[in-house]
Order: C-alpha cells, then sequence, then structure tokens
C-alpha cells in the first residue's frame, strides 16, 4: 500500500511539472502575440501619423494661396504693380510656406521614427519574456521530473 502511495505522488508531482510546462508554454506564446499586435498598433500609428501630417501640409498650402491671391489682389486694387516690396512680401509667403512645411515633414519623420522604434522595442521586449517563461516551463518539467524521481527512489 505504501508502494502506491510513493507511486501516486510521484505522478502527481510529474503531472505537476507537464501542467506547469505547458501553461509557460502558453504564457511565452500569449507574450509574443500581444507583444507582436502592440508593435502592429505602433506601427499603425505611425502611418495614422504621416497621413495627419500630409493632411496638415495641404491646409498649410490652401491657406498660402489664400493669402497669396488676397496679397495680389490688395496690390492690385491699390494700382501698384506688382515689383519691390509687394513683389517680396508674395515671394516671402511662398517662401514661408515651403519652410513651414519642411518643418511638418521633418516633425512627421521624427514621429513616425518613434512609434517604428517602439514598435521594435515592444516585438524585443515580448520576444525576451516569451524566453523567459519558455525557461520557466522547462524549469517546472525537471522540477516536476526531479521530484517525481526521488519519490520512486
Amino acid at each position: 500500500m505504501a508502494l502506491d502511495a510513493v507511486t501516486i505522488a510521484a505522478g502527481a508531482s510529474a503531472a505537476s511539472g507537464f501542467l506547469g510546462f505547458k501553461g509557460n508554454q502558453a504564457a511565452a506564446k500569449a507574450a509574443r502575440q500581444t507583444a507582436e499586435y502592440n508593435a502592429k498598433v505602433a506601427e499603425n500609428e505611425a502611418i495614422l501619423l504621416e497621413r495627419a501630417k500630409v493632411d496638415e501640409q495641404e491646409r498649410l498650402r490652401k491657406t498660402s494661396k489664400r493669402l497669396a491671391g488676397t496679397q495680389r489682389v490688395t496690390t492690385a486694387a491699390s494700382g501698384i504693380e506688382m515689383s519691390g516690396n509687394p513683389l517680396q512680401a508674395l515671394a516671402d509667403t511662398f517662401f514661408n510656406t515651403e519652410m513651414d512645411a519642411l518643418r511638418i515633414q521633418y516633425a512627421s519623420e521624427i514621429e513616425q521614427t518613434g512609434k517604428l522604434a517602439e514598435a521594435a522595442l515592444t516585438r524585443a521586449s515580448g520576444a525576451a519574456r516569451s524566453a523567459a517563461l519558455r525557461t520557466a516551463s522547462y524549469q517546472s518539467l525537471l522540477e516536476g521530473g526531479g521530484q517525481a524521481a526521488t519519490l520512486i527512489i
């Protein structure tokens, strides 16, 4: 009868180790999948940021065209030819618009780079968590087998 109790305890230890192994393997897979999902979200946010900056540039250019048009109309209405200071003001409008558009593009690239770096970091973090959980799963399996062997011997 004592042998049966030892066999049952050894079997329970082995089963416990196996269940710990399976649980940690599942957790490792979930960590990897969660990291991949979060990385994809960050990559999609980078795309949305890019689109928002393109829209911002378009709004800037439309506003600038309206301003340039107003400058031309005002100059023409005053009877002055488009030369000298009025022409310089119009040129400044165009050049400032282009400088602002370049600043928007630069800010967009910085934001996108940040999101892509976030995605890469999320993947790396998920891979590290997954590896740690896989290692823990093997540890559970070995501990359960070790306990079972100790009980049998």
